[in-house]
């Protein structure tokens, strides 16, 4: 299936569904639907980072230190979240990840509900040729090292700034 047929969840700004649109006709209207970022980390603690294809269709070619994708209509985050780490790691068996926090993401032309999870992977990744053109595995030093030298999705940018403040015992519901 071509992902822009997908179809999603169309959601309220309380998260509750109001219908439903493939996914080529939520991004080309801005309807709200939603998201998981799953931040998946190697044995030695180290970040999954990785450059978008240039196919995508938000945010081709962009930097993400996420992975993760839409939730599909009658799925719930939890299974999406599990789902999309092993598609884009290119991995079976990872344990469940792990739920942190939700935020509503609102950028230009851009609304959905975030829904922001951590896991380890301690298998070897083989990242999918679809989704991932580039990647690599940074420290977190390495990794804010790059912040303003790379392009990096918004919405994901905007998921590392939250759970930077999460972590840090400051909440996630204030904006990045």
């Amino acid at each position: 299936m071509n992902p822009a047929d997908e179809i999603l969840d169309i959601v309220d700004e309380n998260d509750e569904v109001v219908g439903q649109a493939p996914r080529g006709e939520a991004t080309a209207r801005g309807l709200r639907h939603r998201c998981v970022f799953i931040e998946a980390r190697d044995p030695a603690g180290r970040l999954f980072v990785h450059r978008r294809t240039a196919t995508k269709l938000n945010f081709p070619s962009y930097h993400d230190m996420f992975v993760g994708g839409v939730v599909g209509t009658g799925e719930s985050y939890d299974e999406a979240a599990l789902r999309e780490a092993e598609e884009e790691l290119g991995v079976s068996g990872l344990p469940r990840p792990t739920p942190l926090f939700k935020f509503l993401y609102e950028g230009p032309g851009h609304s959905w509900w975030s829904y922001v999870y951590e896991v380890r992977c301690d298998l070897p990744v083989r990242p999918q040729v679809e989704e991932v053109a580039w990647h690599t595995f940074l420290t977190d030093a390495e990794l804010e090292e790059r912040l303003g030298a790379w392009t990096w999705v918004p919405d994901g940018l905007a998921a590392h700034h939250r759970l930077r403040r999460f972590r840090a015992g400051g909440g996630a519901g204030s904006p990045a």
